[in-house]
């Protein structure tokens, strides 16, 4: 079964509820991990910004919009949950699901709704936001506002990341190889001051940077940097020469980046390697590592989102 998204949650939630007892978050969660078969994988998916599971993001927000229309309250210790009078008025009517249209006939939701909308500080342009006046978008993607917010993230490091390769296309070769060796410093490869460099030599048969793994130089990163144009793709026959260029250097460890992308046939070629390892890093790939290790950007802007402090409120 697919994952579900938060909608499609909210009915076996309040069907879970509906014997009267009170359970914990966690035993709600369970449920819904049995009811739609999720498989382990499914489990330890998370949303776009890797800092929750996204079954627990979605059966969390299912769970917020329950709350929100009055169809179950905390009961006891928070985190704790059970049903009202008006949700097991719901269940006696046998519906197909729960959706947002479904919780907007609720007053308490709609009073919750309008309260958001009026707030100053939730304004924009003059125009109120909320995460109640979102709920269409919300119910055709079947998504959460975090899941929303870290996909408009992903956006906005894709269009970043071709801006990216732009600059990179705009400077010299020899721009480029050393910004392949910055980045693979970046990213933990070597790690000791002057443990990488672009090599100067003529007739250095494809090796454009080297990366000492350590003090002695005992292990050692070769790099290949090709600044082709996007439309150009890197064949079999270039990533050969390189492997014959690290065989040159007595290597085996190899990085080949470029700014445009690799053939079908030079990405098998790569993978069938057996006494080698070469990775292959494409333009695409080379921009979201700049963008994820802080080379060549600054942040722009800085969006805090908070949460509840269990702790505080816990009296034991």
């Amino acid at each position: 079964m697919a994952m579900p998204n938060f909608q499609e949650i909210m009915l076996p939630v309040l069907k879970f509820l509906s014997n009267g007892e009170t359970h914990s978050f966690r035993k709600v969660l369970e449920h819904v991990e049995i009811f739609f078969a999720l498989t382990e994988q499914d489990k330890q998916s998370r949303v776009p910004s890797g800092l929750q599971r996204t079954i627990y993001n979605r059966t969390s927000w299912a769970v917020t919009y329950l709350r929100k229309a009055n169809l179950i309250v905390t009961h006891g210790k928070r985190g704790n949950y059970k049903i009202t009078a008006e949700g097991q008025k719901l269940l006696s009517q046998n519906p197909p699901n729960i959706t947002t249209k479904t919780l907007k006939n609720y007053e308490n939701f709609q009073k919750t709704a309008a309260k958001a909308a009026a707030e100053p500080d939730n304004k924009s342009d003059n125009k109120p936001v909320s995460e109640f006046e979102d709920s269409a978008n919300l119910e055709e993607t079947g998504k959460t506002p975090q899941e929303i917010m870290g996909l408009l993230a992903e956006q906005l490091n894709l269009q970043l990341a071709q801006d990216l390769l732009e600059e990179i296309c705009a400077n010299t070769p020899t721009f480029f190889e050393k910004l392949v060796v910055d980045l693979l410093l970046k990213m933990g490869y070597g790690g000791l001051e002057g443990s990488g460099e672009v090599t100067k030599k003529t007739g250095d048969g494809g090796i454009d940077g080297i990366i000492k793994q350590d003090e002695l130089g005992l292990e050692m990163i070769y790099i290949q940097a090709k600044k082709w144009d996007k439309s150009t793709k890197i064949s079999a026959p270039e990533v050969q020469k390189f492997v014959g260029a690290l065989a040159g250097e007595k290597a085996a460890k190899g990085v080949f980046i470029t700014t445009s992308s690799f053939s079908k046939p030079a990405i098998d070629f790569a993978e069938s390697l057996q006494s080698n390892k070469i990775i292959l890093v494409d333009g695409l790939m080379l921009a979201k590592f700049m963008i994820k290790h802080n080379l060549g950007v600054s942040t722009s802007e800085t969006f805090l989102i908070k949460k509840i402090d269990v702790d505080y409120f816990d009296e034991q």
